[in-house]
């Protein structure tokens, strides 16, 4: 999953033993589902983000963020 706002995915890496052995791993975002009302188009948008964009849209606004969205190439 990647989250619409910031466009944060799985990120990649080792696990390494006790005896330095080294094995493939991902670490997933804190992703989570929002709905937000959109009073410009007077309708509920539901998107999908991480714990951190959340955070963003609550500084910013969903209007603000909607845009952000939209720039990236999303569909809202």
């Amino acid at each position: 999953m990647r989250c619409q706002l910031t466009g944060v995915g799985p990120v990649f890496g080792n696990r390494v033993s006790h005896s330095h052995r080294r094995t493939r791993r991902r670490w997933n975002p804190n992703i989570q589902q929002r709905r937000y009302w959109l009073p410009s188009e007077g309708r509920f948008v539901r998107l999908t983000l991480s714990a951190r964009a959340i955070k963003t849209v609550d500084k910013i606004g969903i209007e603000t963020a909607v845009v952000r969205i939209r720039a990236r190439g999303e569909k809202v």
